[in-house]
């Protein structure tokens, strides 16, 4: 059997094999895993394929090629100590990410409360007692720089977290 038949053959496990270990490497695609079996297959049969083996031996063959194709090509993570200095500058790992980062869904749902905020009713007075609290104000410094009393805070602060419960998920992180 010359490679053009055995090629045609092969090609749709091929194709499958590619499909099935998709994904295993960074930068490694289906395309990218079939093109390094097609290029190991005529490597290895371009003369024709041995009397003593049959198709899927071959096909195992190749698949076992690219699984060590990709564990060679797979990026390699460096530890890095979070005392240790990254720049000239001393700045360690420690120093640069905060101690308060926040899941992404938090953040998705401080962005959503935040224009809905913006772009609804609310007053300016529970705009501004809102904004001022999100900034990480005490309920005693948002009424001095408003001039209205602190218990007025929490009021404001116990309506915009019961209009804001039908926009988000219940928690009132912003608001703490």
């Amino acid at each position: 059997m010359n490679f053009d038949e055995l090629y045609k053959k092969i090609s749709p496990k091929l194709k499958r094999i590619a499909r099935k270990h998709n994904g295993h490497g960074l930068f490694i695609d289906e395309d990218d895993l079939y093109q390094e079996m097609c290029i190991y297959l005529l490597d290895h049969y371009k003369s024709g394929m041995p009397g003593d083996v049959n198709e899927s031996y071959i096909a195992k063959g190749c698949e076992f090629h690219i699984l060590n194709y990709a564990r060679k090509n797979r990026c390699k993570a460096s530890i890095v100590s979070l005392e240790q200095p990254l720049n000239d500058n001393g700045d360690t790992a420690g120093d640069i990410i905060a101690d308060t980062a926040k899941p992404a869904d938090e953040l998705l749902d401080k962005e959503i409360i935040v224009e809905e905020i913006r772009n609804n009713g609310f007053s300016k007075k529970e705009k501004a007692v809102f904004f001022l609290l999100a900034e990480g104000r005490t309920a005693r410094e948002v009424g001095e720089r408003l001039h209205i009393s602190h218990v007025m805070v929490l009021k404001y602060k116990k309506k915009l977290i019961r209009d804001m419960h039908g926009v988000t998920k219940p928690n009132n992180f912003l608001l703490m």
